[in-house]
């Protein structure tokens, strides 16, 4: 973790704060505060603890361990687009201070999340709020494109064998896309009857648990379900190590998924195909689907 921070620290400019032995937050003048810490929920819970009464010989053994095999997880504060442009520095820092992605450990199956805002919708008046049918939108276009996904952005075979990153069953593809309109009840309704759990590739449960808290966590039980407006999409690798990959690379899925999502005509369109192509017991073919779907989006130029 020392190295991380120094790294961080280095570039950043910021006050380094110790919140525990597993955690750290670097706050930078402009972009806010940066939260460094192992991915470990019984470590950090441990050393909060231990923080109160006083660290014990034992838990910086098991922190010193941890480091060898747990991700270490680099937390960006809510940015704009512009400003994530200053976070291409600190991963060629990182890569150069011996940082290493998805390929170092088959069991952590380390990857780049991407926490996108919700498009608010406008009520006028300056009123805006959370819209199901913008969620809605968002959800079918990832849906349709979500075997494409697994094979554009060439996700790692451990990574696809681990349950973190699980597709959406396409029983819950049918129902998603059967529905032209939904009301916000309906929506979490069928999600968390599909999907009650932390391991998809899309995962709706924070924005979901920011809406209706009561529900999510009645459902799915998990104390790990951190709650915020955004879409939290945790597909793409991380290939920190390579000279060529920067974080560019794992915001271009999630920019197709956007334009799709914000193209009414082509949503429609391939909404229809994906439940017309749908066999009884069998299903839609998935390999005819994303040869489909990558000939359109080379042609649209989106990809």
């Amino acid at each position: 973790m020392q190295q991380t921070l120094d790294t961080l620290q280095h570039q950043l400019q910021g006050h380094i704060q110790r919140v525990s032995l597993a955690e750290r937050t670097i706050t930078h003048s402009e972009l806010g505060d940066f939260q460094i810490e192992l991915d470990w929920s019984y470590l950090k819970k441990l050393a909060k603890e231990q923080s109160e009464t006083g660290e014990k010989a034992w838990l910086q053994d098991l922190q010193q361990l941890a480091e060898k095999v747990v991700p270490m997880e680099v937390v960006c504060p809510p940015l704009t687009l512009t400003q994530c442009e200053q976070l291409l520095p600190l991963v060629d820092a990182l890569r150069e201070a011996g940082a290493r992605g998805t390929d170092e450990s088959w069991i952590a199956a380390y990857g780049v999340h991407v926490n996108a805002s919700v498009p608010m919708a406008d009520n006028g008046d300056d009123d805006e709020s959370i819209s199901a049918e913008v969620i809605h939108r968002y959800l079918q276009a990832y849906g349709l494109l979500q075997w494409w996904l697994f094979d554009a952005l060439q996700v790692d075979t451990t990574r696809k064998v681990s349950p973190y990153i699980d597709k959406y069953p396409e029983s819950y593809l049918r129902v998603l896309l059967s529905h032209e309109s939904v009301t916000m009840p309906l929506l979490i309704s069928d999600y968390l009857e599909h999907n009650a759990s932390r391991n998809r590739a899309l995962d709706m449960l924070p924005l979901f648990a920011h809406i209706d808290p009561d529900r999510v966590y009645k459902a799915v039980g998990d104390d790990k379900i951190k709650s915020r407006p955004t879409f939290h999409f945790r597909l793409p690798n991380c290939h920190v190590e390579r000279p060529d990959w920067n974080l560019t690379e794992s915001w271009k899925g999630w920019w197709v998924i956007e334009q799709l999502a914000n193209d009414g005509k082509a949503l429609a369109y391939w909404r229809d195909e994906f439940l017309a192509l749908s066999r009884p017991l069998m299903g839609v073919s998935e390999s005819d689907w994303k040869r489909r779907m990558q000939a359109w989006l080379v042609d649209r130029g989106w990809w």
